[in-house]
């Protein structure tokens, strides 16, 4: 029986693939866990639509994370905290308070995707990795400034 990948499967394939499997794997599991089409030529036209208007669709993500990746590069944000007589920080500056900075640049990035490893205590200039797509960082410039 022939089918067509919906998901990448170990040792069977890649999303896309048509694969010959025998019947009982096909009809039993992965048509039913809908991991898989039966390579029916109606699902074949069918998938080459879908995987064509998916390319569009991640081009234009792309895109759109290029242009934010140049303004975000461009900015030097500024966070404003209490401190202490030796640059300490009496709370911290968090993911959430870099995403609501950026927000008020008109910049809406998701707390999850600004890569802090640990909360910032201390003042000074720091480089903040920005998630924008699995394989695109922008590099943040945030300055922790005392109030």
């Amino acid at each position: 029986m022939q089918i067509i990948l919906l998901e990448d499967i170990e040792r069977l394939g890649v999303k896309g693939s048509i694969v010959d499997v025998k019947n009982g794997y096909g009809r039993n599991y992965l048509i039913p866990q809908e991991k898989a089409l039966p390579a029916t030529p109606h699902n074949i036209e069918k998938f080459k639509h879908l995987k064509d208007t998916e390319e569009l669709r991640r081009s234009r993500e792309r895109a759109h994370a290029s242009n934010l990746l140049k303004k975000i590069e461009s900015l030097s944000l500024t966070a404003v905290a209490k401190a202490g007589e030796d640059d300490k920080l009496f709370g911290s500056v968090t993911s959430h308070t870099v995403s609501e900075l950026l927000k008020k640049e008109g910049i809406k990035i998701d707390k999850k995707d600004i890569l802090l490893s640990e909360p910032i205590k201390e003042l000074g200039v720091y480089t903040i990795p920005v998630r924008l797509l699995q394989d695109m960082e922008a590099k943040l410039k945030l300055w922790v400034v005392k109030e």
